[in-house]
């Protein structure tokens, strides 16, 4: 039976980007297919009880941060924990990401370029000759692929997979899904690894 994956993602969040080299590691070790469904979070924390970061208690705003540093040391992955561009309006970027899994192009390749754009280079991923460059240093045509994704079909399916997100019962990013079973973080990778094994 062939080993399907849905990944939910964001392409401006850190601990998608902490893990995205690794899941990509994952699935292609276990020749597994993946979904990549990249979701708006600022519909998905209302409807699951998350606050967006700002309005988290400074409590859990200064874990986060210990955490990040935590994981970034640990996986010697580069990472700056207040980049200059975050928050971010992540949609551009996903609306990019969906536009290349629905052209047939690595999606899994992009959102990661595009993440390690946030978290490692301080890029503007809202701002659209940004995302362009990116698309086109991922080995794509990042102009072909920013107009294709202002067609009204992948707003569309921008809210298709965050509704479907949202109904399976994901509640933050990343998620990775492998039939009916939820694995909700980076941390959650080695349970992806023995569940694909």
């Amino acid at each position: 039976m062939a080993r399907v994956v849905d990944y939910y993602l964001s392409p401006v969040s850190p601990y998608s980007y902490l893990g995205g080299e690794r899941f990509a590691n994952i699935t292609r070790d276990a020749n597994a297919t993946v979904n990549v469904l990249a979701i708006d979070l600022t519909k998905v924390f209302p409807a699951t009880g998350g606050l967006p970061l700002k309005q988290r208690a400074p409590e859990r705003q200064a874990y986060r941060l210990l955490e990040l540093r935590r994981w970034r040391d640990y996986l010697d992955i580069p990472l700056v924990l207040e980049p200059k561009y975050f928050p971010v309006d992540a949609n551009p970027a996903s609306l990019m990401i969906i536009a290349a899994r629905r052209q047939g192009l690595d999606a899994l390749s992009l959102a990661q370029r595009l993440l390690r754009a946030v978290w490692a280079e301080e890029a503007n991923i809202a701002d659209l000759d940004t995302i362009i460059a990116l698309a086109n240093d991922a080995g794509m045509d990042g102009q072909g692929l920013a107009e294709f994704s202002t067609e009204p079909d992948i707003a569309a399916e921008y809210e298709r997979d965050t509704q479907r997100a949202i109904q399976h019962g994901v509640f933050g990013v990343p998620t990775y899904v492998i039939g009916d079973e939820l694995f909700w973080g980076q941390d959650r990778l080695d349970f992806v690894a023995r569940k694909l094994g």
